[in-house]
């Protein structure tokens, strides 16, 4: 991949004096594997090019000071825009806490995976410290504020959020891949580093064995504090953040993914209300309709009297049984996968490989599934985590990777190595939608801005429909808002897919647009969408929609950050809004009371 050269600041020259002496940590589990990769891409981190990381834990504990190495943090700029707090801060401020600093990007999956480990490290030290995530953009659409602010409410985060759109806080700390995370002690210094994906136990473990320190020296400061979040000034609304939406012309419904309402609604598909799947309450229960929880459920499909749930952020498979109404985990454990591969042991040696990567779905753990398609006896998932295509046998019997080799990227070729993460081999990069014209999958891979298509022959070979499998280096960093021939047009994390006669209309979410590509030729035209983030229907304006489907001669597109449906008529080209008629607000989260002697910020 492309290097960028960053600038030798003095404290990239004090880091670069200590690093010789600390020991590397690993990306996640994949790190650690036999087969996992060398000095590139790693599964569980995205790279932007650049150069000097370093990768450390902090020594053993040492007699006077648990941190073998203190490196003075460099002070935020001044000029920088700041969300969830009352207004910016500055790390002098915040001496006599911990503070961790979270380096991501919106769109990056391997962050939002460590969105809820984050979370559980706030509550469970909620005065001892302060997560700060730095949002260094790698889309030209995430360095927006207002777009930050709505990933902010889409993800639930509760922490200050600082705009890094130019880099500057990544610079100053050396940062070259997301996730990145520093932890600051309360004395201000830089004492621990992590790239890469982790658990809150790796985490909570530094934190605990450090404490006592700081507390005996008195610089640790356990007065509470309360930030001013956007979500306390929200307004309730009928939807909230769609994200996939499936389309059925049979029985005249339309199912739709309520992702941050945790449940999924189905109308009629004029808007009228049915049924309304999941109580709301984010959690993993099977049952009734009134009992049923989900996590931020995505992709759906149907088959006959059964809806298939991609229930995201639980890391399960959910089916509906929707005459019976009742619902049932199907795949997974309810933990994030960290072994990608099925029947393959953290010792395996290349001859004791298993033939196939399969696993029985209820004992195999699964990594953000985030999209469904159904195809004869089996269910093939866009499974986001390890960016790859998973199948399922719809008898439940079993399940594993059918197209990928695991590394993140866009690169064209046969399915599916006989060994984990080799090259030569399809990659995708965090694919994110699916159709299907019968002969192949077309498969919306968000990170690389591509459209691919994949062979159900397993002998077959992944081809690039519009995309950028034909550059050198760069391809999942290339992207834009360009119509065209497939070799000079150009996507923006494109995230939503429909196949129509010949035709694979594409949710262009960070174009705020439609778009149609011709599937065989790959030509790009845009549909609808002005390209600016918008709620009018004339002229016609998106805010990152994000799924898309098919009846009737229309368009159905889930609005998501719009907390809309909207309905494009392919004969007339008219944009409309779908008013979901019986379909109530959920409350929003209310502004806590102040806690006496808490600062607010």
């Amino acid at each position: 991949m492309n290097c960028m050269q960053i600038p030798a600041l003095p404290f990239l020259r004090k880091l670069a004096l200590v690093v010789a002496v600390l020991l590397l940590v690993g990306c996640g589990s994949s790190s650690s594997h036999p087969f996992a990769m060398a000095e590139e891409q790693q599964p569980q981190t995205t790279e932007k090019p650049a150069s000097g990381d370093a990768a450390e834990q902090p020594a053993a504990k040492a007699a006077e000071h648990p941190f073998r190495v203190k490196i003075p943090a460099p002070e935020f700029p001044k000029d920088m825009e700041w969300m969830n707090t009352k207004g910016p801060l500055e790390l002098k401020d915040l001496r006599g806490k911990f503070v961790l600093l979270d380096f991501w990007t919106y769109c990056c999956i391997n962050c939002i995976h460590i969105l809820p480990e984050l979370k559980k490290l706030e509550q469970e030290f909620p005065n001892q410290l302060v997560v700060i995530g730095v949002h260094s953009a790698k889309f030209d659409t995430e360095k927006e504020a207002q777009n930050i602010g709505e990933a902010i409410l889409r993800y639930e985060i509760e922490h200050p959020v600082v705009n890094d759109d130019q880099m500057k806080i990544w610079n100053s700390f050396s940062v070259n891949s997301w996730p990145t995370m520093y932890l600051i002690d309360p004395e201000g210094n830089v004492v621990y580093l992590r790239r890469g994906e982790f658990k809150a136990d790796d985490i909570r473990q530094v934190l605990n064995d450090a404490m006592a320190y700081y507390r005996e020296n008195g610089s640790l400061d356990e007065k509470p504090i309360q930030f001013d979040l956007l979500a306390y000034s929200q307004d309730p609304t009928p939807l909230r953040f769609p994200g996939k939406i499936l389309a059925d012309e049979k029985s005249n419904r339309l199912f739709i993914s309520d992702s941050n309402h945790n449940r999924i609604v189905i109308t009629s598909l004029d808007g009228e209300l049915q049924e309304v799947i999941g109580n709301g309450e984010i959690g993993s229960a099977d049952g009734s309709y009134e009992v049923a929880q989900f996590d931020h459920p995505q992709g759906v499909a149907l088959v006959q009297d059964t809806l298939y749930v991609a229930d995201t952020e639980n890391h399960l498979l959910r089916k509906i049984d929707l005459k019976e109404k009742k619902v049932t985990t199907i795949a997974g454990i309810g933990e994030q996968a960290r072994n990608n591969w099925p029947g393959v042991s953290e010792n395996a040696t290349v001859s004791s490989l298993p033939d196939r990567f399969i696993g029985t779905p209820k004992t195999t753990a699964i990594n953000s599934p985030w999209a469904l398609w159904p195809r004869g006896d089996s269910l093939y998932i866009a499974m986001a985590g390890p960016h790859q295509i998973w199948k399922m046998k719809l008898d439940e019997s079993e399940i594993g990777p059918f197209a990928g080799n695991g590394r993140e990227d866009i690169v064209d070729g046969p399915l599916l190595p006989p060994v984990p993460y080799q090259q030569g081999f399809a990659s995708f990069a965090q694919p994110s939608g699916l159709t299907s014209d019968g002969n192949s999958l077309f498969v919306a891979d968000s990170e690389g801005s591509s459209i691919r298509a994949v062979p159900f022959d397993p002998e077959g070979s992944v081809r690039t429909v519009i995309g950028t499998s034909h550059l050198q280096y760069g391809r999942l960093f290339t992207f834009g808002d360009v119509d065209g021939p497939p070799k000079t047009a150009k996507l923006q994390h494109a995230l939503g897919v429909c196949y129509v006669d010949g035709i694979i209309y594409t949710a262009d979410t960070y174009n705020n647009k439609i778009k149609a590509v011709d599937a065989a030729t790959g030509d790009v035209t845009t549909l609808v969408g002005t390209g600016e983030p918008g709620i009018a229907d004339d002229p016609a304006q998106f805010d990152e929609p994000a799924g898309i489907s098919h009846a009737n001669g229309k368009l159905y597109i889930a609005d998501t950050n719009n907390h809309m449906i909207r309905v494009f008529d392919l004969e007339t080209k008219k944009l409309s809004t779908l008013q979901i008629q019986g379909l109530k607000p959920m409350p929003v989260k209310k502004r806590p009371a102040a806690t006496e002697n808490a600062t607010q910020k």
